[in-house]
């Protein structure tokens, strides 16, 4: 029994003939692999697919777009149907919201809570640990084929969301999923291979300054780090390989709340946010900054003099943490 909003969803795909679907800036694995197996299953359904975001593939990611779907369509494209994928709000699809504007149907499928609910259909399921979760079940839903390479986009989605299975969004039907997705062919030594094990020299270098300028507060509770402009220069490495580093200092043991401010422009920073503890929801964090996530993950650019947004950004995680009861 298909629920209603799917059956709805596959409704206004069936009588769409063009589709875009679109994701986020800065994509991560859930949102690439998310769009690029969608978008694979809707050609082999026989549409006319556009996969588009504001941001390239990251280099570590590319193994899941040989033919480069993802790229910009030609200017002033209308579009039967628009499907956002792992995207919690317009905004943070950057300009590519600027430009789908022409279309008849636009679908929203997320799994973050904070989802502002902006489609004509929203498909928000916030208790699945991935996008790639909702994607699968979509493609199921269709009887569309899940062959080899869809596989591997979508467990690329369900891993690296899951943190490789290790975070507490990870339920029984994640590793249920999972375990089909390599039924059907997902190479699973590639893709650990390519999204754990396989790193540029640079992001080395970075993480060099990560361990050199990380700092504890809050009795050791908070853990947190700046990259600037000039780190980036210094060590030859992209934004996109700022990806997973706030796991290093997340591993501490006495650590609950870790901390990644990030230099966007002079007075606008870029906020990641990770707890470890049920008590401690830094989705509501983020919220106060207008931002959002997940209990687990979140994030928000804020905007204001660096040292102010370290002072507001630290002083609410503190509030966050009272509610934190340590064993």
């Amino acid at each position: 029994m298909k629920p209603r909003i799917v059956q709805r969803i596959l409704e206004g795909i069936r009588d769409s003939k063009s589709v875009c679907v679109v994701g986020h800036v800065r994509p991560d694995g859930d949102c690439i692999g998310s769009q690029l197996g969608l978008t694979l299953a809707l050609e082999a359904a026989g549409k006319e697919v556009v996969c588009w975001n504001q941001d390239p593939v990251p280099d570590k990611l590319r193994f899941l777009d040989p033919r480069r779907l993802v790229r910009a369509p030609e200017p002033g494209c209308e579009f039967d149907c628009v499907i956002a994928t792992d995207c919690a709000s317009l905004e943070r699809m950057g300009t590519v919201a600027e430009h789908i504007g022409r279309r008849k149907l636009f679908i929203n499928i997320d799994h973050h809570a904070s989802n502002t609910r902006y489609g004509d259909l929203d498909w928000v399921s916030p208790r699945q640990a991935s996008t790639g979760e909702l994607i699968y079940q979509l493609i199921k839903a269709a009887k569309w084929p899940l062959n080899r390479r869809i596989a591997d986009c979508l467990f690329t989605a369900v891993s690296t969301d899951t943190g490789s299975f290790q975070y507490a969004s990870t339920q029984p039907s994640t590793f249920q999923i999972a375990s089909h997705l390599v039924e059907q062919g997902a190479d699973l030594a590639r893709v650990c291979h390519e999204v754990y094990q396989s790193y540029p020299l640079s992001r080395m270098r970075l993480l060099k300054c990560v361990y050199n300028k990380f700092r504890l507060t809050h009795s050791n509770r908070t853990a947190y780090f700046w990259l600037k402009k000039g780190d980036y220069l210094r060590t030859g490495a992209k934004p996109a390989d700022s990806e997973g580093l706030i796991d290093h200092i997340r591993a501490i043991d006495e650590v609950v709340v870790a901390c990644v401010f990030e230099e966007m422009e002079p007075e606008l920073t870029r906020v990641s946010l990770r707890s470890k503890s049920d008590e401690v929801d830094v989705n509501a964090v983020a919220g106060l900054f207008g931002g959002g996530g997940h209990r687990a993950a979140a994030g928000a650019r804020v905007p204001g003099r660096p040292l102010a947004v370290q002072r507001r950004v630290l002083a609410a995680v503190r509030e966050a943490l009272k509610n934190f009861r340590s064993e």
